[in-house]
């Protein structure tokens, strides 16, 4: 790829909106609480999912290398295998609204957070905070040296200035999502780093949640995802457009989600 110019968009999507005005700390906490007892559910459902598809699994790996078996164990087999299936489907369907649920049980994020976003974009020239839609963007572009996944000194400090607004009192009790996306450009010089964009998305997401661990964000707070080319923000025919595609998403979610 040409020289990587990623454009560090950070998304305040906290899943968290109100019909209006400014909520108190209590009301808020209510709902971060609220919300930690859906996601302990949503973590059980999910666990509970996984041992159904394992056992669906040898139930079916078992099926398929009988020969022993009688007419009526056969059958049995099969008869628990059908409920298996039903019992996944059951809770695949269970896990879906639990997430809806979880997304529609939301604030505004906390007046003080906010106000200390705000203040943030207007002391750095570099940096907007749309409160409408709750992203703040970085006009400068948050630079990695081509096939590399290492942040360059230049976007540091913006990072480590964000991780100390999100260490604070309100904004700690948030989770931070970190997505790496790029152009469609194929990798060419750092393959043995990198195999496809997908890596490279991928690690590039890994390196900034790093640089966040390093100023203070618990790693429990943190994932990372990479999506390579395949959500740009406009076309990959251009330059421009290539470069608004090379960039670094962090959303700020909902403990849990």
């Amino acid at each position: 790829m040409k020289k990587a110019s990623v454009i560090a968009v950070i998304g305040i999507c906290a899943f968290i909106m109100l019909a209006g005005g400014c909520i108190s700390v209590q009301e808020h906490e209510s709902v971060l609480a609220s919300n930690k007892r859906m996601a302990d559910d949503l973590r059980k459902v999910r666990g509970e999912l996984r041992s159904s598809n394992i056992l669906l699994n040898q139930c079916q790996a078992r099926l398929a290398t009988a020969t022993s078996l009688s007419g009526p164990e056969m059958q049995a087999l099969k008869d628990k295998i059908d409920l298996l299936n039903q019992d996944i489907a059951s809770k695949t369907a269970l896990i879906k609204r639990m997430q809806v649920e979880l997304s529609r049980n939301v604030i505004q994020l906390p007046v003080e957070l906010r106000i200390a976003l705000r203040e943030f974009a207007q002391a750095n020239d570099m940096v907007t905070f749309d409160e409408a839609t709750g992203v703040l963007k970085f006009k400068s572009d948050l630079l990695f040296n081509s096939g590399s996944a290492k942040v360059l000194d230049e976007a540091k400090s913006g990072i480590a200035s964000l991780a100390g607004i999100m260490n604070s009192e309100l904004a700690s009790q948030f989770d931070l999502v970190i997505a790496g996306h790029t152009d469609n450009d194929p990798i060419k010089y750092s393959k043995h780093l990198h195999a496809t964009n997908w890596h490279l998305s991928s690690h590039r997401a890994i390196g900034v949640l790093e640089l966040l661990t390093q100023n203070g964000i618990s790693p429990k707070r943190l994932s990372a995802r990479g999506f390579g080319e395949q959500r740009p923000l406009q076309p990959n025919e251009t330059k421009e457009g290539k470069a608004a595609n090379r960039r670094v998403e962090i959303y700020v979610i909902a403990p849990g989600m």
